[in-house]
């Protein structure tokens, strides 16, 4: 029977679905529920079957038949009896799928990761002789994972976020964050939201097309996931993007054409221009909620907005070959005139072209089938409007830096399913991508102005996969001032600074 679902289908929700005894109590009630509508299902099925059955006999297969008007009253009463039969049980049917619905089918899966780290970080500033350490950072990083899928071709995805160091102060105004990037900080122990958006896949003809609004999946995308220990990666190449985004986008899939190509649109915005809230709270620059009064002087507080244009240009399963161009509107620069900070200041264009490949050569061996390489070039250029100044560009002049990054990954030799990773990163005196969300303590490492070397070790703690672990060492020489956090207002200045930081981190992953 289409209608009917298995038993044993329910006794696997129950193990994985509802963990506490009190839902388990309420799915115990519902799978003795759904067993008695079965019962009275199949018991229906049976009736109607016993009346065709009984109304197929008394015609007896045959037109020379002459049935009686009572036996043709009989007929018509069984007729209408299987009709009433089979109305109660579609309404059975409706109210089976609806327990069904109740018992997880409908509903918003979760799970976590509950991550906790050790880390020792050092830095030297030999050109002003001063040397910063910290040989016990503490922290532990909860993701609670949402999805949904309500019908096909619909999908919704979420994560809260709460990402401290042990014995944290609590948030405050004053602390710096963004919506967007306070759960990739390690600070206090607020959750907040780190990605939240649906997608709906349909079709026009031929063209496979996906639309998607919210908070972006934007960290950890494509070759930062090895070194985060991550199976897949976010969706930007995180060479020049490593961070929340707010968003719609549209994709277009070329699979047809070539294989694993696709395109996607993506526009969003970065900051938002300072208004005046609902409470009164901050500014000056607006005096009814949420606009901005034209006519102070000196307001320079714009919105930042961004169209990032990431795809797949080939995808066979071993090679895999990327790209992205990023544009930011309104960027934030230098004022010449005032020296502050201000909105607004210009324009930048990022470009990246990456390529990963999944096994080297074709079957020569276990050890090179396992082992995985990559190589990314990127460019930005920021270009500063009449009156300010980017990256310590002259009056409307413009700066430009660029960036490798060449990575492998080799099984470790020791567990059944261990990597040893090992990166290299380079970057130009004006290389700024927007890697705000770099999870590394002494700041981003593929942003590093010169040279940073990472290796690492990621394998499961005994053995057990839902316990993946890591051990991680990255060093940075910076010759030019470090980029922490995309600041285009900053001008980057010879520098000789190293820094450095060990960490192990432990995770559980269900």
């Amino acid at each position: 029977m289409k209608n009917l679902i298995t038993l044993s289908s329910v006794a696997f929700l129950a193990t994985s679905v509802f963990a506490d005894s009190g839902m388990q109590a309420k799915l115990d009630a519902l799978m003795a529920k759904m067993e008695q509508m079965e019962k009275r299902e199949l018991a229906q099925q049976k009736k109607i079957e016993d009346l065709t059955s009984e109304i197929a006999s008394m015609k007896d297969g045959s037109t020379s038949v002459v049935i009686t008007p009572a036996q043709d009253s009989k007929i018509e009463a069984l007729e209408k009896k299987i009709a009433k039969v089979e109305k109660k049980q579609t309404n059975e049917s409706k109210r089976l799928t609806s327990v069904k619905k109740m018992a997880a089918k409908d509903n918003v899966k979760f799970g976590l990761e509950f991550r906790n780290t050790v880390e020792s970080l050092k830095y030297n500033d030999d050109k002003n002789n001063v040397t910063e350490n910290n040989p016990s950072l503490l922290t532990s990083r909860l993701f609670l994972n949402m999805s949904a899928a309500p019908m096909k071709g619909l999908i919704f995805k979420g994560k809260l976020a709460i990402y401290s160091t042990w014995g944290s102060h609590l948030y405050s105004e004053d602390n710096g964050l963004k919506s967007w990037s306070g759960s990739s900080k390690a600070t206090d122990a607020v959750m907040r939201l780190k990605e939240a958006y649906f997608v709906y896949n349909t079709q026009y003809g031929e063209q496979p097309i996906s639309v998607s609004v919210g908070r972006r999946p934007a960290t950890n995308g494509f070759l930062a996931n090895y070194r985060e220990n991550e199976t897949t990666s976010g969706s930007p190449l995180a060479h020049i993007t490593n961070m929340e985004v707010d968003a719609a986008m549209v994709k277009l899939d070329w699979n047809r054409f070539i294989p694993g190509a696709y395109t996607k649109f993506v526009y969003g915005r970065a900051h938002t221009g300072e208004t005046q809230g609902v409470y009164g709270l901050s500014t000056t620059a607006a005096r009814y909620p949420y606009a901005v009064d034209p006519s102070i002087v000196g307001y320079e507080d714009e919105n930042v907005n961004f169209f990032v244009m990431p795809g797949s240009a080939y995808n066979d399963g071993q090679y895999h070959l990327m790209y992205q161009w990023a544009h930011i509107f309104n960027t934030k620069g230098k004022n010449l005139s005032t020296g502050a900070k201000k909105g607004a200041a210009g324009v930048a264009d990022l470009y990246a072209l990456s390529l990963k490949v999944d096994g080297v050569g074709d079957e020569i061996n276990d050890f090179l089938d396992d082992t995985t390489v990559f190589a990314s070039a990127a460019y930005t250029n920021y270009d500063a409007k009449a009156g300010n100044s980017l990256l310590g560009s002259s009056d409307g002049g413009s700066k430009s830096g660029h960036s490798f990054w060449i990575g492998a990954i080799i099984p470790d030799m020791i567990t059944d399913s261990g990597k040893l990773g090992f990166e290299y990163n380079y970057g130009s005196q004006y290389w700024t991508p927007m890697t705000w969300a770099e999870d590394t303590a002494i700041g981003s490492k593929i942003a590093v102005r010169g040279d940073a070397y990472e290796m690492y070790w990621n394998f499961n703690l005994f053995g057990v996969k839902y316990l993946p672990s890591q051990i991680r060492y990255t060093y940075m020489k910076h010759d030019y001032t470090p980029n922490f956090n995309c600041a285009g207002w900053v001008t980057p200045e010879k520098a000789d600074i190293t820094s450095q930081n060990i960490r192990a981190a432990v995770t559980y992953k269900y």
